[in-house]
């Protein structure tokens, strides 16, 4: 092959993809029609039966006009092979657009109401100029949980939730419905179980078996699959409050099997999920007993892992939730190990969740289905508002509808390869494309439910740990530049009692220097250890003397945890502190006070996101910021996953943009 024929192929093939680049997920193939036309027109014509209802809903919402004459047609065919597209996957799609037809084919109705959400995209980002595009899924499912057991959330809510990621092609729902504090589905034959005096949380909420009913049709309507979940026999306080005797006995599987058939009425989907986790078992028959009786209403059945140990055949899938949680060959397995959003931060989490491979695999296969991210509120909570802020749903949903859509990956989700934190890095090019096509998309969502803003930009200096001994206020030579507007031209080095301690540039708005999950993932150092120091300092150039906001925390609080909030007048237990331009910048006033942990205490202002930034006043030119962060132990009694971390971002006073400044970049 000649260079130049080389060179041909390899300008034709960036042409034939780099389109692709505003959609979220990316496609599969996106080729442009050069000297064909844009489809224009405010009228069209419908030349289809198929998916009727939703495209005409569609069209009405990007305010075109359907004409039975008009010039321009849309046209919506299923088809038994299309050439380009995978045959009989179920979501694959072609859709082709000349100057005067809209042509969408698929081997499903599925397919064809993915291929209507590409439609929308396209239109939203400038037209639908003429192209072909064929896309498919690598993962057959792709979706989320929430956890109503603990805390309650309103249909209306959920109906929201799923209805906008469905845009995204989000295409799975994990209801989590019963849990120890309350049991949320109605039961007709066993009322007691709903009964206010049986919850322990938000009491006598629950949902009808008619609201269920309701949002299975919902999630139909949108080609998203409900999982109903019923914890059995863990996380059944609740069962045994409201009918006083556990699960495991002969009384409790009987009153079981009949909450089951009931569920099973209700719920017209193919799988019920178990549970089956964190308990221990007195009745070995117990689950495989569940299981049958489940399967024997023509249902499949769904079980955490680690939970039951389960053979090739005695389940229908494995949700996998923990490090622990292991695929088994010849049962479908579904990858939640690290997906626990209840745990993730405001920034750093996102990237390496987009970066990672599901379960270390590139596509699907028999074995592996694909991956959820769970929203688990264990910690009791003030609004809904604050569930699906605090756990950056939305941005962190939008990740997974491409990692998953897309497929492949950088590395498993432990590792240095997804991670964004290196400006020179694969992963920070791949995460920094995807986060502007993301913040795109943020109108899409509820303003207050949307907290995450651009943070690529962004560059820190991180300094080598210096050992502290246990004394957190400990100064070390870093602390000799407090308050230097002027940057510094090179990589600064430090020396402390004869050792040399470098630093280096990373790129972001929120780091772990260890992980929340310790030595199971990968932070910015290496080795972290107990007893050490780090500084984080950034040069920031303002256009204009102007006032901004801070948004800053060295201690992501947890979802699930019982920790204590800070003392007043500190940011945490650690002594950490921060400065701008070499004054020293006062935490909130913490709403919360209390001194003995406790998971009934709900959150407060702890997590930066749910607290207004903290107004400051930037120079025209260069500005300093300054971190000190000190460590001592990894787990304390004040709080159990000590997260040595930052989030600091400079954003607009109401938080919802970066600020208009540019970052030091040595």
């Amino acid at each position: 092959m000649s260079k130049y024929l080389a060179l041909f192929i390899a300008l034709l093939l960036s042409i034939t993809t780099s389109w692709a680049g505003p959609l979220l997920p990316k496609v599969k193939r996106d080729i442009p029609q050069r000297g064909v036309s844009p489809f224009r027109s405010g009228q069209v014509r419908l030349t289809t039966t198929r998916l009727e209802s939703e495209l005409l809903s569609l069209l009405a919402e990007l305010g075109l006009e359907v004409r039975p004459n008009a010039k321009h047609r849309i046209s919506l065919e299923l088809e038994t092979e299309i050439e380009g597209l995978p045959k009989g996957n179920e979501e694959a799609y072609k859709l082709s657009i000349t100057s005067d037809l809209i042509s969408l084919k698929a081997y499903t109705d599925t397919g064809l109401y993915r291929g209507l959400q590409t439609l929308r995209q396209l239109y939203e980002r400038g037209g639908w100029t003429a192209r072909v595009i064929l896309d498919w899924p690598a993962f057959p499912w792709r979706g989320f949980m929430m956890d109503v057991g603990r805390t309650y959330i309103p249909l209306e809510e959920l109906k929201q939730e799923i209805d906008l990621l469905a845009r995204f092609k989000v295409n799975v729902f994990h209801w989590h419905l019963t849990e120890n504090e309350a049991w949320r589905l109605e039961s007709k034959l066993y009322p007691k179980l709903n009964d206010r005096a049986s919850m322990t949380r938000m009491a006598g909420r629950y949902y009808t078996q008619e609201e269920a009913r309701e949002l299975v049709q919902y999630c139909k309507a949108r080609r998203v699959l409900l999982i109903p979940e019923i914890d059995m026999p863990g996380h059944s306080a609740a069962f045994e409050r409201a009918l006083g005797y556990g699960m495991q006995t002969g009384q409790g599987k009987q009153t079981l099997k009949a909450l089951i058939k009931e569920a099973c009425e209700v719920f017209d989907v193919p799988y019920l999920h178990i549970g089956t986790d964190e308990v221990q078992f007195t009745d070995r028959a117990f689950v495989p007993e569940m299981v049958a009786y489940v399967r024997s209403l023509g249902k499949k059945v769904i079980s955490w892992a680690p939970g039951w140990h389960y053979q090739r055949g005695e389940v229908d899938m494995l949700q996998l939730w923990s490090s622990r949680g292991k695929a088994i060959e010849g049962i479908p397995a579904l990858d939640c190990r690290y997906y626990y959003l209840n745990h993730y931060d405001l920034f750093s989490d996102i990237g390496r969740l987009y970066n990672s491979r599901i379960y270390g695999e590139d596509k699907w296969s028999a074995d592996l289905y694909g991956a959820l991210l769970a929203v688990w509120t264990d910690r009791d909570t003030q609004s809904v508002w604050q569930i699906v802020r605090e756990n950056q749903l939305y941005p962190a949903m939008l990740a997974l509808a491409e990692c998953s859509w897309v497929g492949g990956g950088r590395g498993d989700f432990t590792s240095k390869e997804v991670m964004t934190s290196d400006p020179k890095s694969p992963a920070y090019e791949d995460f920094k494309d995807f986060e502007a096509r993301m913040l795109h998309y943020r109108k899409t969502f509820p303003s207050e439910c949307f907290p995450y803003v651009r943070q690529m930009d962004a560059r820190w200096i991180i300094s080598a740990p210096f050992p502290n001994g246990g004394e957190l206020g400990r100064v070390f030579p870093p602390e000799e530049a407090l308050g230097c507007i002027t940057p510094p031209e090179s990589l600064p080095s430090y020396t402390y009692e004869g050792k040399a301690y470098p630093s280096r540039v990373v790129a972001g708005s929120g780091f772990y220097l260890r992980h929340v999950w310790g030595d199971l993932c990968a932070g910015l150092l290496e080795r972290p250890e107990a007893d050490h120091t780090c500084y984080a300092m950034a040069w920031v150039n303002s256009p204009k003397e102007q006032k901004v906001g801070l948004l800053f925390e060295t201690q992501n609080y947890s979802r699930s945890e019982k920790d204590l909030p800070p003392p007043l007048g500190v940011w945490d237990y650690r002594g950490s502190m921060v400065w701008v331009n070499g004054t020293p910048i006062k935490p909130p006033v913490w709403t919360n006070s209390h001194t003995i942990p406790s998971l009934t205490t709900a959150l407060g202002n702890e997590n930066a996101c749910s607290r207004p930034p903290i107004p400051i006043t930037l120079r025209k030119g260069w500005n300093q910021l300054f971190i000190k962060l000190p460590i001592g132990a990894f787990t304390t009694r004040e709080v159990r996953l000590v997260k040595w971390m930052f989030t600091a971002a400079l954003v607009n006073l109401d938080g919802t943009e970066a600020a208009d400044v540019r970052y030091l970049d040595l």
